[in-house]
């Protein structure tokens, strides 16, 4: 039997596409972010300092987010960097759309 629990984040509607928007989960800062190809959650702190990546540039075709302090680049499919200077991967997080509301799996 898994822990995992569903968070309903927003309506489907209400992030436009290449949108980033941050969200505070029981003390967990989570980064949704609407691509080309649907939504997308990572941890919503860059890996490399503590800064919001929910307030970096989205390209919403290859499903990436740029940290705006240091201009680390980050795959919001897998987490991993992309570039400089962070070198560790973000967590990222299933989301699906149910019944027109996003919906986050945690744990």
């Amino acid at each position: 039997m898994s822990d995992a629990r569903t968070v309903r984040l927003c309506g489907a509607e209400d992030l436009a596409v290449g949108e980033a928007r941050r969200f505070d989960l029981e003390g967990t800062p989570l980064c949704l972010v609407r691509c080309v190809d649907g939504y997308r959650a990572v941890d919503d702190t860059c890996s490399h300092e503590d800064f919001s990546l929910a307030e970096g540039e989205v390209d919403p075709e290859a499903c990436e987010i740029e940290c705006w302090k240091h201009g680390s680049l980050f795959s919001l499919v897998t987490g991993e960097p992309l570039t400089m200077p962070a070198t560790v991967p973000v967590a990222v997080y299933d989301v699906v759309v149910e019944a027109g509301d996003v919906v986050v799996r945690l744990g």
